[in-house]
């Protein structure tokens, strides 16, 4: 830690030269990685720590979106749940997907039911999602009880079926300019729900 504070930077190979040693840069360096290829983190302690040191109040707006990106040949996509507070997602809870492209139903809902087992007693006001977090499978998981309330972005494809006509989101809303809302009254169903 004290090294971290001097040079000012996680990379292992500058780290190792701010050890107070009469070891060599190498070998602090090799010393850095035994450390952490064997030190195991606990994320749901660094989650309630993440969470106690913010002190978000309730109740919380989750959010969920998904990144993918490569370091050399080595391919990240990573599946997040974060809680919002002034602004920023703060992740709490991840996994790694072992595979290209968007998450499914199944990893959504795994994310979900990890962050109530964290959290149990949370207060939840919505959870967000982007044009990805979309489905039946998925709509039907967060309407069974209890019930999380949510605010999905739709695709401008999707159809919205209000009982005697279906039409495309993007023929709904296209009155709007950006900025602008409509609510629609009534009941609406939107992938099956």
């Amino acid at each position: 830690l004290i090294a971290l504070l001097r040079v000012k930077t996680v990379n292992l190979v500058e780290l190792s030269t701010g050890f107070r040693s009469n070891a060599k840069t190498e070998s602090s360096h090799k010393r850095l990685q035994r450390f952490f290829r064997n030190f195991d983190l606990n994320y749901a302690a660094i989650a309630k720590a993440v969470i106690t040191l913010m002190d978000i109040p309730q109740p919380w707006v989750l959010s969920t979106d998904r990144t993918e990106w490569s370091f050399g040949e080595k391919r990240f996509n990573l599946l997040f749940l974060g809680i919002v507070h002034d602004g920023i997602a703060y992740p709490i809870i991840w996994s790694a997907l072992e595979k290209k492209g968007n998450s499914n139903s199944d990893e959504r809902m795994d994310l979900v039911d990890r962050f109530y087992e964290l959290f149990p007693n949370a207060e939840v006001a919505y959870l967000t999602g982007d044009r990805e977090f979309v489905g039946k499978q998925w709509l039907t998981y967060l309407l069974i009880e209890p019930v999380i309330q949510f605010r999905l972005r739709i695709r401008e494809s999707d159809r919205i079926f209000d009982g005697k006509k279906q039409l495309r989101a993007s023929i709904v809303f296209a009155h709007l300019q950006p900025g602008q809302t409509k609510v629609l009254s009534g009941k609406r169903l939107v992938w099956g729900r």
